[in-house]
């Protein structure tokens, strides 16, 4: 008699086989989307889901399998951006000098924002203020955290209120990018330029 037995298990190892295969493909297709849509938003910031998958090198259903439509898919790729930035700021050591912190900080932050700046510019336009500020509250932390203790310890102004110096921060830093793409100013200028208006703005006088 055939060891039925033998054979189920062999065929419940095949299957399971199969769905990790399938779910490493998922995977790896999902990566590649995500990494293809900065790139073809950076190309055409109205390219479209066929676009995108087109970039990606996989079909437009594959890309669906992943992302019901373009503004989850948008959501997504920032929310990804965004993830890959903290990896990076998040090892930006800010003790020490509050004035030294915030230079490296805002260095750090320039290098980062000419990759994320195309899908946060599509973003901004195509999702909920609400959702944005959600996936940018941990960098706003880190930053305000900084400027607290800076005004704390006499570094930075204590009259300018802090939700000023980021509001003045970020408005800096997406002007350094506006000139940089309208080709005012040279990328490799844009973060002592961006460093040096805010630090003598920002600083208290007896720390100058």
């Amino acid at each position: 008699m055939p060891n039925v037995k033998g054979t189920t298990a062999a065929g419940e190892r095949g299957k399971s086989g199969l769905a990790v295969n399938q779910r490493v493909d998922a995977q790896r297709n999902r990566a590649k989307i995500l990494a293809a849509a900065p790139v073809a938003l950076r190309k055409n910031p109205d390219a479209s889901v066929a676009d995108i998958a087109a970039e990606a090198g996989v079909g437009r259903m594959t890309l669906y399998g992943h992302f019901a439509n373009r503004a989850a898919l948008i959501d997504a790729t920032l929310a990804d951006s965004l993830e890959q930035a903290e990896d990076v700021l998040g090892n930006v050591p800010l003790d020490g000098d509050p004035a030294a912190a915030l230079e490296a900080l805002i260095a750090s932050s320039w290098s980062l924002l000419e990759r994320v700046r195309s899908v946060l510019v599509v973003a901004q336009r195509e999702l909920p203020s609400a959702r944005i500020r959600e996936m940018h509250e941990v960098a706003e932390g880190r930053m305000q955290g900084l400027f607290e203790r800076g005004q704390r310890e006499g570094v930075f102004r204590a009259e300018l209120p802090v939700s000023w110096l980021l509001a003045v921060t970020h408005l800096a830093m997406n002007a350094a990018a506006e000139e940089v793409t309208a080709g005012r100013i040279e990328r490799r200028d844009a973060a002592d330029l961006i460093i040096g208006t805010l630090l003598p703005a920002f600083t208290a006088s007896e720390g100058r």
